[in-house]
């Protein structure tokens, strides 16, 4: 059975991602990728700015990333990286299949699934 993916919640953790990492941006999100040096499941954290709108609509967009990278993991299990997932104006629009794509894309260019 794989581990459930582990939540990044403290901003620390966030800002060594940002800095230390690779990112790549779609148009339902921005992924951010850090590699760390253990075979620990993979940890995910999601974020939403205010620029996307008020918090009804932040929220949607936090649900939706976490749904697909649910999904997404669920198919290419990783470990031993930290991700973050960003939100756009896009996200909480955009087809929910298009979503998985920009992600599994997104994992793809940053070299981390193939």
């Amino acid at each position: 059975m794989l581990a459930a993916p582990q939540r990044l919640k403290r901003r620390a953790e966030f800002l060594r991602v940002a800095g230390a990492g690779r990112k790549a941006a779609q148009p339902g999100l921005v992924l951010q990728v850090r590699p760390r040096d253990d075979t620990a499941p993979v940890r995910v954290g999601f974020t939403v700015t205010r620029k996307v709108g008020n918090a009804v609509v932040r929220n949607r967009a936090r649900r939706r990333l976490r749904e697909a990278a649910r999904q997404v993991l669920r198919e290419r299990p990783l470990s031993g990286v930290d991700l973050v997932l960003i939100g756009r104006d896009g996200t909480g629009a955009r087809p929910f299949a298009a979503l998985l794509d920009d992600l599994r894309q997104a994992l793809a260019r940053t070299g981390v699934a193939p």
